[in-house]
């Protein structure tokens, strides 16, 4: 994987622990992988919520500032890591997003793509609302203030019921923590509990594992699930069975940890099928198979299982370049491919190589990988992808390129074989990507690589297509 395909976000939250707030931080570290770009941690004792947002990775945020975590001590708290997909890069849209009302304080952490968020905030707007931020989250906000919906017996179900997209969401409230899940259950959000009886919820399992929490279930779609002196209550605001899910297959490909389990399958077992369908998909005569690490990894020891060829790591990943390390200047690209990348001269050297990836997207940082295997002495290589083509865009929170970017939109497989300058090229077919799956085909996502939206986009929608609305103030904060 590289960092042509951004993150998702990782949400955290505990109630009823009094190491809720060092908890989170285990948490939120053990989901970095999400979300590299800013981190917080929002708290309450109860009748008041303080909230701590700052730009970069977990360790960096909390340890930076002195003491932070200490004054965040409380024992219920929510947190967040974040890439933007709807939004600029700034901190003024770092989260848990903190807000005050009518009913008091709340803080709101989310993990998706709201599509109908710009027509909110154009309505909101001319009714006389302001916005801080430029992300979809701040539109929730505005949606629990609003006097007609506070009146309702059941407010935060009836504000889910204005949202359209992607959306796991946390909300700590001055007495609890509510969580919900939209109802095609796009983004993965589970339940733990730790062995002192509290209760936790995580975008992915390896949080709850972080901190020694045992798994319980997942926040069903369409459920808001309430944590409080009380202990834990459910309740739908969709009626269940009446939305047929659509969780996100690119979660399972790529995303989520390799020790995770989401969708009611573990990650690095399902990826490990892939690999081995790919192998019998496209089988090759080759002498060794090489991930692409770290998200190709589990699918090339399932294809080297199948085949029977050696599997070995023809390259090493550097642990101090970030996911989601970009600059915009292709030579500066590939020159951090190189960093980031490096490439085992013995166990490549006059080998003909499978080198196996869960993805390609644009295409040019692959293609340096490729030149640097045929530097150090490839005699062939051959390139398997554990997932189809990605043709289509996605809207429901993974910011992929546009689709005249994406490697795949224009080109047939032999035009993609010459632009990745390799000996072949076999991508998973799509219907060998669904049988390898738990659940029922029709319970998947699979937009970005067969173009059926799930939930209908009338516009295209853009992460920066907020931005214009205060884009002069914050380049004046920023000067």
């Amino acid at each position: 994987m590289t960092s042509e395909k951004k993150e998702n976000c990782g949400l955290f939250g505990i109630f009823g622990d009094a190491e809720a707030v060092r908890k989170t931080y285990f948490g939120l570290h053990s989901l970095q992988h999400r979300g590299q770009e800013s981190a917080g941690i929002a708290s309450s004792d109860g009748e008041l919520i303080q909230c701590y947002t700052s730009m970069g990775m977990v360790r960096r945020v909390f340890r930076a500032s002195r003491g932070i975590l200490e004054k965040l001590s409380n024992p219920m708290a929510i947190g967040h890591v974040r890439y933007s997909t709807t939004g600029a890069s700034r901190a003024v849209n770092s989260q848990p997003l903190l807000a005050e009302y009518s009913r008091g304080q709340v803080a709101v952490a989310h993990n998706g793509n709201l599509i109908n968020a710009t027509l909110l905030r154009d309505e909101y707007e001319a009714y006389g609302s302001i916005f801080k931020s430029t992300n979809d989250t701040e539109i929730i906000t505005h949606l629990l203030a609003k006097p007609t919906h506070v009146s309702n017996p059941d407010p935060l179900a009836h504000v889910l019921n204005h949202l359209q997209g992607a959306y796991s969401l946390l909300f700590l409230f001055d007495d609890r923590i509510e969580a919900a899940r939209d109802p095609y259950g796009i983004r993965p959000l589970c339940i733990g509990q730790t062995e002192k009886g509290a209760y936790v919820v995580a975008s992915e399992t390896c949080a709850l594992d972080a901190i020694e929490a045992k798994f319980i279930r997942e926040v069903e779609p369409g459920e808001i699930v309430r944590l409080d002196k009380n202990g834990l209550d459910s309740r739908f605001f969709v009626t269940p069975g009446t939305v047929t899910p659509a969780h996100c297959m690119f979660e399972h490909v790529y995303f989520a940890k390799q020790n995770s389990t989401i969708f009611g399958e573990n990650v690095h077992g399902f990826r490990k099928k892939l690999g081995r369908q790919l192998a019998k998909e496209h089988p090759v005569d080759a002498d060794v198979v090489i991930p692409i690490p770290d998200s190709g990894t589990s699918a090339a020891v399932g294809y080297a299982e199948q085949s029977k060829i050696p599997f070995d790591m023809g390259m090493v990943r550097s642990h101090y370049i970030g996911r989601t390390f970009i600059s915009p200047d292709q030579k500066i690209r590939e020159l951090e491919v190189k960093l980031k990348l490096a490439v085992v001269k013995e166990v490549v050297d006059g080998k003909r190589i499978v080198v196996v990836d869960d993805s390609i997207v644009r295409g040019t940082t692959t293609r340096g990988k490729i030149r640097a295997l045929r530097q150090a002495g490839a005699k062939q290589i051959h390139m398997r992808v554990s997932c189809p083509p990605i043709r289509f865009p996605c809207f429901y929170g993974i910011d992929f390129p546009t689709k005249e970017e994406l490697l795949a939109n224009n080109r047939d497989l032999e035009q993609i074989k010459e632009f990745l300058e390799v000996d072949s090229i076999g991508y998973m077919s799509l219907e060998g990507m669904l049988e390898c799956a738990k659940l029922p085909e029709d319970h998947y996502c699979t937009a970005c690589w067969s173009g059926k939206y799930k939930i209908p986009v009338d516009i295209a929608v853009n992460k920066f297509a907020m931005e214009h609305y205060q884009m002069r103030m914050f380049d004046e904060l920023d000067a």
